[in-house]
């Protein structure tokens, strides 16, 4: 087998060259709830009602125990909160920044019913920065000595590095696998560090490190390994590669320079942030500075794409988008950011084609209306007669959602199954895929979904995989 390219996290431990506390990094972290005093947070921790069905937690994925932490933060016994908090969440911190709550916990909250809802993420946040602060968020330990067995866990994203943690804590041998030369996923180099400060997700991967996961970066399995070489060297898998193929567009002139894929223009983006030199980047080929600019799709990453544009100092940005507001992914309160910031949403829009000489100049887009709706009720988009116009463009970013990869071809692994999407196929009771010993987990089994639904799907994976485990160890002894 190939050489494993393991990292020991000296350039993560370079990053702080000075220790900040999180008052400090808030300065980086412009969102507009990210100033947020004690005062604050005990305030809106004292809004809720402790009420007898606490909706906030019923439709958090985690099922995180929101009213029982909000009564403990308003009381002002913040390290039990954050005991609390923790206790179902392995990135609290994170998903507190992160998190769409308005269409979650925040959205389902009762007291959000003629009343701003208590601001749950933003305490969520100020809670697990004052442990990090305090010393509070405690090395990891294992609880057991299962040394003698070791997993490995293919990616190093929210599912990868959650199951990551749970089975080191369980005792076992851990190694992550991740194609990049940092872990963390879209943590890293996806999401914007406006949003998510990479130090944030660098002292999560430091602490796995420091408990004695071992991480191999820079590792393409496939190339590096084969699965198969990896199930015979460990004694369960776990593929949790996330979904990076970005959906493409098609018609004429689509084939332009100067028309990118979402991801690869935020990742030189964040690298640019992290100290790398991005050729791209300086040959202005990722760079929004001057431009005029067409995002092209409406979730949560065509709006990373255009706040990063705006940061960077185009032109102009434009969101063209083929439904209306009402029926956009994305979070309201992303939109909203984006609007403030000086972003036009051209709803219920289409491209149609692209002009240019080699580059493109102009994105030929058609008016849409909704038609009837589709089998989940959800009113399809349909081009309206003779409604073309013409959009300036210097760069157009196409942020249409992601889809799997070719797992199967990647990995050398012809045997493994997927669904017709093209995610693994799993028993959704264990998480185990039709390999023996192989589980999956994350978006690479559901498809492009959020953060905190990647930590449930590890937390979840982890369970499983520690009673596969478990059953291998007893079926010998016995």
């Amino acid at each position: 087998m190939a050489k494993s390219k393991m990292l020991q996290f000296v350039s993560i431990g370079q990053a702080y060259p000075v220790k900040r506390s999180a008052t400090e990094r808030r300065g980086d972290f412009n969102e507009i709830y990210a100033s947020y005093a004690a005062e604050k947070a005990t305030e809106q921790a004292s809004r809720c009602s402790q009420c007898g069905v606490p909706f906030c937690a019923v439709n958090c994925p985690l099922h995180n125990n929101i009213p029982d932490w909000l009564k403990l933060t308003a009381e002002g016994r913040l390290e039990e909160a954050y005991e609390v908090s923790s206790a179902t969440s392995s990135m609290p911190e994170i998903c507190g920044r992160i998190c769409p709550q308005d269409r979650l916990c925040e959205g389902n909250c009762v007291i959000e019913k003629g009343f701003d809802a208590v601001t749950i993420g933003s305490v969520e946040k100020y809670i697990t920065d004052t442990a990090w602060d305090n010393g509070w968020v405690k090395p990891l330990v294992p609880l057991a000595d299962r040394s003698s067995q070791s997993v490995a866990i293919i990616g190093a994203g929210p599912a990868g590095l959650t199951a990551a943690e749970q089975l080191r804590l369980k005792g076992y041998e851990v190694h992550v696998y991740d194609r990049h030369d940092r872990a963390g996923g879209l943590l890293m180099y996806g999401i914007p560090g406006f949003k998510l400060e990479k130090d944030v997700v660098q002292r999560r991967t430091q602490r796995l490190a420091d408990g004695g996961v071992v991480f191999h970066t820079s590792f393409e399995v496939g190339k590096d390994a084969t699965l198969d070489q990896l199930r015979e060297k460990h004694d369960a898998v776990l593929i949790a590669t996330g979904v990076y193929k970005g959906r493409d567009l098609r018609g004429p002139g689509a084939g332009l320079e100067g028309i990118v894929p979402a991801l690869e223009y935020l990742t030189a983006s964040n690298r640019l942030s992290l100290g790398d030199t991005v050729a791209d980047f300086e040959s202005g080929k990722l760079n929004a500075a001057g431009k005029n600019v067409v995002v092209i799709g409406g979730g949560d990453t065509a709006m990373d794409c255009v706040r990063t544009a705006i940061r960077q100092g185009a032109k102009s940005v434009k969101c063209l988008y083929r439904r209306d507001r009402e029926n956009m992914p994305g979070s309201v309160r992303e939109v909203k950011n984006a609007e403030e910031e000086g972003v036009e949403f051209v709803w219920l829009a289409a491209p149609e084609a692209f002009h240019g000489e080699g580059k493109v100049e102009a994105v030929q887009a058609y008016r849409m209306r909704l038609g009837t709706p589709d089998a989940t009720g959800r009113r399809m988009p349909e081009p309206e007669p003779d409604s073309s116009f013409r959009l300036e463009a210097d760069l157009v970013i196409k942020a249409l959602g992601f889809e799997p990869e070719e797992l199967p071809v990647l990995f050398s692994a012809p045997e493994l199954g997927v669904t017709r999407w093209g995610t693994i196929r799993v028993n959704h009771q264990t998480q185990m895929t039709n390999l023996d010993g192989v589980f999956a987990a994350g978006d690479i089994v559901r498809g492009a979904s959020l953060v905190v639904w990647g930590i449930r799907d590890g937390r979840d994976a982890a369970r499983s995989m520690h009673e596969y485990l478990a059953a291998q160890v007893a079926a010998k002894a016995a």
